[in-house]
Formats: structure tokens, C-alpha cells, sequence
């Protein structure tokens, strides 16, 4: 097997002359060193803009961008002749900012554009303005997050097999094999059918190893091919954190108005999205931070607009939460700002403006089809964790005796289920009873971590009637199912679990018509339980016995299930309608004591609670709503990922990247809700970014009980706060 290595330039934004290549093709070892000139298909890839060159031909707009592969017998080798690769450009100004991005005369960063402006969404409803001066109190503010890490264990990698029949194997650490696929025989000018991807159980994702793994994949198949023989791409950490698409920065200003009893009247807000060098999925992710612009709360007039704007950043794209924490960073403390100015609690204010049965959303969507217990998850961790009467001790900026500062917190959240009114909601199952009765099942959803497999062979359990034991998971590739969309968006179980069960449906009508004569009679139904198929007057057949009849009787006990998300409307010029078909309901808060000599911060208490329809896997559940904690904690209090002046990656490892420790934080305490919905087949929603999107509200909100002060930037700059026994605290 021979190992590729990405080039990199030493520039952020240059119009390239030249891409000096001969000193390292003559480096020992080296069999191919590859540029744009090699490439046979489009140079260029994404998931909505084909915008992002995976070798850049002319121009270099972000730090992240690759010039060149070098592929030789030895990984070393390829490295050290990686290091001899010059390229040679004109430097053009950069722009880091989304601000002096949208001005009329800033350069333009995307190729075919106007401007820099990626995209705009709207909300529009209601009469802002009118009721923004009829408010008793007004809370403006300014709101900002940073770039993010996923920091995924297992950098990404990707490995090429050329086959003797003209197939390349794809063998990587990839989120959506499909993508990948599609972003390889674009880029090799190849059809979908001559590239088989399979997808394994990766070290990590949270919706990091889509775009950039995709394009690692690509150029490890561009050096097979040219070689005839497999090929290695594996990242270092390094290179990973420096290509790799982070969590969009967001900036947003918020106006909210309110009755002198706490009623939420109006909301003009305006949030832009720093894209970086190129689009990939900014467009959805800022079509949620749309609608869900002002979080669980029933508004009738908004007026909100999100902009994706380009700059010369590392490019943004997927990651855990997609485009809700940001905005709930900024609303959530809203909401604790007005309760402060009304002498309210934050726990009341939030129920008495939160959406209810038949509520109505700031796109209009009336909430009428499934249970809407955004009340009951409040109340539930709010009595957890005796939020009413701890509320009562926090420091407001006054130290205790022992020096230290306390306060407790609280943030709540709605979140549409899958991917909504912007998305192709699909997926598909097929389930294959063996000769011996076991069974062999393959799902559309691909395992990144999140447990994906557990969960499909307990709903197939369940429906079938048999032991987990019986039924083998089968990992999936682009050849061996249809595309059945990408595993983000909480969706997971969700999609899989709806389509196993239509697939097992169907199973039981041919069960049903193959043994009719040992089972039942014309017109009844079969009944899977107990390890055995169940007739009329109490007949069964062991499964294996089904199984011998109908291979005997040649009946196929083969079935492919689908599933297609309920449709729903979308009006995109005013941001109005049926956004998401359901919603996952979230509270959690967040006990914490602050040390103002130090500037520390230690986590003493979490609680959550989150319906999610219904658990198929409680263990399971837990640990994602332990794990989506831990990581939005390391969101709100030390994880930025930073860039120097001239737009290059200062963060290249986890020594520049502070992501929490174990003993970071405390037990979590959580508390699965089970409201299971009626338009899902299973009943279930889902919990992989509910469980992050609202944790850094939460804690932000207690940090501000117990300094008195609101920070409104993330990660939470503790050490800015002057805090003294004698005078207010200040920043």
C-alpha cells in the first residue's frame, strides 16, 4: 500500500502563479506528486455549492486549502517530500470578519457571486415594530460565539482499493458514504456505480467527518487510480484541525420586547453566519437558526433575518446542534435579562410565554399533532434540582465567606425533528430471513458513534418477536442499499426505525400468504412473538421452520421498507410554515461556583431532562445526553478555535484546543420524558443535539446569578469579571 499526504501554502487568500512540484517527484520514494493538472472530473465539491476545490487550481481563499498530494512507498517519505512542493502567488486581502464581508466594497471571496452574502433567511410575522413600542421593557443586546472544533478523536482518514474490474473500494472514517461517493466520481469523472464506499465505525464525528472527510477520500482514489494500487490517506492532527470545517461563529443582535408581565410581544433580531472560505451546509444550518430564532416560545411578531456570509476562514459546515446553540446562547439569556428587569423568576417567565398544546410558532406552525411537554420538562428538572430554592442563594456578584461565588441556571429548547421543510427526508431497511431463521438486517443509517446499530436491531427485536441475538446488523455500503440520506439532524433512529418497520409490514403479508396453510386461514394475519410466527387458533412455526418451507416452496422472506418523512409546507420568502413535522422538548440546569480570585470556574450540578418520544435504548440515551452536555460545556466555557490576524490556524493540536477533561465536570443527572409521537412509526424523535443545544445558555445563566453579570460571548471569559467583596463586579 503506498501513503498520500496533503500540500498546504503558507497563504490565506493569493492568486496562484505557479505550483513548483519537481524537487519533491525527485525525493526518494515518491511514486506521484498530484495537482490540479491530474485531475480528470470537477475540481470543485459540496454539499449544496460545488464550491470547494479539493486541489485548487488558481486561487487560495482559506488556510485550509490543498495544492497538492504526494503519494510514496512510505508515509515519511511522502512527508518529507510534501515539504519541497512551492507554490508561488499573488497575496490578496483578506477578510476574517462578517461585518466588513458584506460591505459593498469588499473583496469577493466566492467565484460567481455578487457579493459575499451566502444566503439570507427570513422570518416575517406580525407587526414588530407595533408591538416593539408598546412593550413596558425592551432588552437589546449583542451576542457572539467563535469558531469550534469538533474534536473528534480519529483524525480523518481514507483508503483506496482499485479492484481488477475497474472498481475502486473506498475504506474511510466517513459520516455519509453517499456523499462521498458522489464527491469521488465527480472528482474522477467517474459513474456512482464504478465506486463502492464502505463506511466504518469512526472515532468521532458530531457531523465533522462529511465534507472533509469526503474530500480525503478523493484524493487518496485520484493517486490509486493514477497508480493502480491502494492507497492511504491518513490524517495527523494537525492537518485535520487546520482543513477540517468547523461550527459556524455566529454574531446576533437581539431586540425583544415585553409586557410589565412578562409576556414576550416582539422580536427584531439579525444573526450573521461566518461561512468561512466556502458554503457546504451554512444554508441549512442557518435555515434553523431561523426558525427557531427566539427558542421554545409562542411570538406572534418577528421579524428575523440570518445571513451566511463568506470570509477567508476555515469553512464552516455540520456540526452538533446545527445552528440552534448559537441562538439559544443568545434568547435563553434574553429571557434570564427580562426576568431580572421584571423582578420575575427565569423558570416562571419561561412557562408563561412557552409554547403549549396548539400553540403557534414563529412560523406559524400550529403544534397540534403530538404532546407538547415543553411545561412538564421545565417543571421536571426544575424540581431536580430544587431550581426555586437554590435560585435564592445565588451570589449576584457578592462573595460568600468562603470567598467564592454561587449561582444556578436554567435554559429550555424546542428542536425540530430530522432535518424539516429544507431537507429530503428519507430513508430505507431491508430485513432477510435466513434458511436456519436467523435474520439479516440492512438500514440506510450509518453507525458514526451514536450507538445506530443498537438501536435498529432492539426496534427490529421488538417488531419481529425474537431475540437481539437472532438478527445481524449489516454494515452497510453504497452498493448493498439506496441512499438513504445522511446520519445528522438527530434523525438516526427516527428514519431507520420507520423504515425497519414498514420493511417487517411488509415481511408479514409474505409470510402470511407462503404459510397460510400451516398458520392461517384466507385474510388473517400473522403474529410475530416469543421467537415464533403465530397463526390463527394458537398455530406457530418456529422461525427456522418458516425458514425451511420457504426456501422449499421458493418464497423469497425478503423485504424492503421505506420511509418519507410527513410533508410540510414552506413560504421562504416570509420564513412561514410547517418547519419540522415534530420537536424534542429540553430543560436543563446547571449549578456552578465561580472562584473571582482565580477566575475559575467549577460545575457542581447538572440536570437535564428531554422527551424524545420514546427511548428505545435508555443506557444509550443517557450517554448521549451526558455526552452532548460534556461537549456543550466545553463550548461554553473553553473551547475556541483560533486564527492569527492573517486568517492562519493557531489551534493545530489539543494543547491550543481546550476541550473538558473527565473531571471537568460533575455527575449529570437525566431524565428521559417518553411522549411518544404519533407521526413517527416508532414513536421516537431523537437526542443526539438536543442534548448539546442548550447547555451553554444554562451555564452562562448561572454564571450571570453569581456575578451579576451577563456574558455574552462564548467561551465565558470568567477571568474578565472584577468581582470584590466591597464594590459591584464590572468587566
Amino acid at each position: 500500500m503506498a501513503h498520500s499526504v496533503p500540500v498546504y501554502s503558507d497563504f490565506v487568500h493569493a492568486r496562484i502563479h505557479s505550483i513548483l512540484i519537481e524537487d519533491a517527484q525527485n525525493m526518494p520514494g515518491v511514486l506521484a506528486v498530484q495537482t490540479w493538472k491530474d485531475v480528470p472530473g470537477n475540481l470543485c465539491s459540496g454539499q449544496i455549492d460545488q464550491d470547494c476545490p479539493i486541489l485548487v487550481k488558481d486561487r487560495i481563499r482559506s488556510t485550509g486549502d490543498v495544492v497538492a498530494i504526494v503519494t510514496a512507498e512510505t508515509r515519511e517519505q511522502a512527508i518529507a517530500a510534501s515539504q519541497k512542493v512551492r507554490v508561488e502567488a499573488k497575496v490578496l486581502p483578506v477578510i476574517l470578519n462578517t461585518e466588513e464581508a458584506m460591505k459593498a466594497d469588499a473583496v469577493v471571496i466566492p467565484e460567481g457571486r455578487p457579493g459575499n452574502i451566502v444566503n439570507h433567511h427570513k422570518v416575517r410575522k406580525g407587526d414588530p415594530d407595533k408591538l416593539m413600542a408598546e412593550s413596558d421593557i425592551i432588552i437589546e443586546d449583542f451576542f457572539e460565539t467563535p469558531l469550534v472544533e469538533h474534536a473528534y478523536m480519529e483524525p480523518e482518514c481514507g483508503i483506496c482499493v482499485p479492484r481488477d474490474d475497474g472498481v475502486l473500494d473506498i475504506y474511510g472514517s466517513v459520516q455519509h458514504p453517499f456523499s462521498t461517493r458522489r464527491f469521488i466520481c465527480a472528482f474522477l469523472g467517474r459513474p456512482l456505480a464504478s465506486v463502492i464506499v464502505h463506511a466504518h465505525a469512526v472515532g468521532g464525528s458530531f457531523g465533522g467527518k462529511d465534507d472533509t472527510a469526503s474530500l480525503v477520500c478523493a484524493r487518496a482514489a485520484l493517486a490509486a487510480v493514477a497508480l493502480k494500487r491502494p492507497v492511504k490517506l491518513r490524517y495527523d492532527r494537525p492537518w485535520s484541525m487546520r482543513e477540517s470545517y468547523k461550527r459556524n461563529p455566529y454574531k446576533m443582535w437581539y431586540k425583544a420586547g415585553f409586557s410589565k408581565e412578562g409576556v414576550l410581544l416582539s422580536v427584531i433580531s439579525k444573526t450573521l453566519s461566518d461561512s468561512g472560505a466556502y458554503t457546504s451546509t451554512t444554508p441549512w444550518s442557518t435555515w434553523r437558526s431561523a426558525a427557531q430564532n427566539v427558542g421554545p416560545y409562542a411570538l406572534g411578531d418577528i421579524r428575523a433575518d440570518v445571513y451566511g456570509v463568506a470570509t477567508n476562514n476555515i469553512f464552516t459546515g455540520a456540526m452538533r446542534g446545527f445552528g440552534s446553540p448559537q441562538t439559544n446562547f443568545a434568547f435563553e439569556q434574553i429571557m434570564d435579562m427580562a426576568a431580572e428587569k421584571l423582578g420575575m423568576s427565569p423558570l416562571d417567565i419561561r412557562k408563561k410565554n412557552a409554547v403549549t398544546q396548539n400553540s403557534e410558532t414563529i412560523t406559524g406552525q400550529i403544534l397540534d399533532d403530538h404532546t407538547v411537554s415543553l411545561c412538564e420538562v421545565l417543571d421536571k428538572t426544575a424540581s431536580s434540582i430544587s431550581y426555586e430554592e437554590k435560585r435564592k442563594k445565588s451570589s449576584y456578584g457578592k462573595p460568600g465567606k468562603d470567598g467564592l461565588l454561587y449561582g444556578i441556571g436554567i435554559a429550555c429548547s424546542y428542536r425540530g425533528c430530522s432535518l424539516g421543510a429544507e431537507g429530503m427526508d428519507f430513508c430505507c431497511a431491508s430485513v432477510n430471513v435466513q434458511f436456519d431463521g436467523s435474520i439479516v438486517m440492512d438500514v440506510s443509517v450509518f453507525e458514526n458513534g451514536q450507538g445506530a446499530p443498537s438501536a435498529m436491531i432492539i426496534l427490529a427485536s421488538e417488531m419481529l418477536g425474537v431475540p437481539v441475538d437472532k438478527i445481524h446488523y449489516q454494515a452497510s455500503t453504497t452498493a448493498s442499499i439506496p441512499d438513504g440520506g445522511t446520519t445528522v439532524a438527530s434523525r438516526g433512529t427516527l428514519v431507520g426505525g420507520a423504515a425497519i418497520k414498514d420493511a417487517v409490514d411488509k415481511l408479514k403479508v409474505i409470510l402470511a400468504g407462503a404459510l397460510k396453510t400451516d398458520l392461517v386461514d384466507e385474510g388473517e394475519e400473522i403474529e410475530f412473538r416469543d421467537d415464533r410466527i403465530f397463526g390463527s387458533r394458537g398455530r406457530s412455526l418456529s422461525w427456522e421452520e418458516a425458514g425451511k418451507k420457504m426456501y422449499l416452496a421458493r418464497v423469497y422472506p425478503f423485504a424492503f421498507g421505506t420511509f418519507q418523512a410527513p410533508p410540510v409546507s414552506w413560504d421562504e420568502e416570509n420564513g412561514q410554515g410547517d418547519a419540522y413535522f415534530s420537536y424534542v422538548y429540553s430543560a436543563q440546569a446547571v449549578e456552578l461556583e465561580i472562584d473571582p480570585v482565580k477566575g475559575s470556574c467549577r460545575i457542581l450540578n447538572i440536570v437535564a431532562s428531554h422527551d424524545i418520544g420514546r427511548a428505545v435504548n435508555p443506557p444509550m440515551v443517557i450517554g448521549q445526553i451526558q455526552g452532548g452536555i460534556v461537549q456543550g460545556a466545553g463550548m461554553a466555557l473553553t473551547e475556541k478555535f483560533l486564527v492569527d490576524d492573517e486568517g492562519k490556524a493557531v489551534s493545530l493540536n489539543f494543547s491550543k484546543y481546550k476541550i473538558p477533561r473527565a473531571t471537568d465536570i460533575p455527575d449529570i443527572t437525566a431524565h428521559i420524558i417518553e411522549n411518544p409521537d404519533p407521526l413517527s412509526p416508532t414513536g421516537v424523535k431523537g437526542i443526539g443535539e438536543p442534548a448539546l443545544e442548550i447547555i451553554s445558555p444554562a451555564i452562562a445563566n448561572a454564571v450571570a446569578a453569581a456575578t451579576g453579570i451577563h456574558l455574552k460571548s462564548l467561551p465565558l471569559d470568567i477571568k474578565s469579571l472584577k468581582i470584590s467583596a466591597e464594590e459591584p463586579p464590572t468587566v
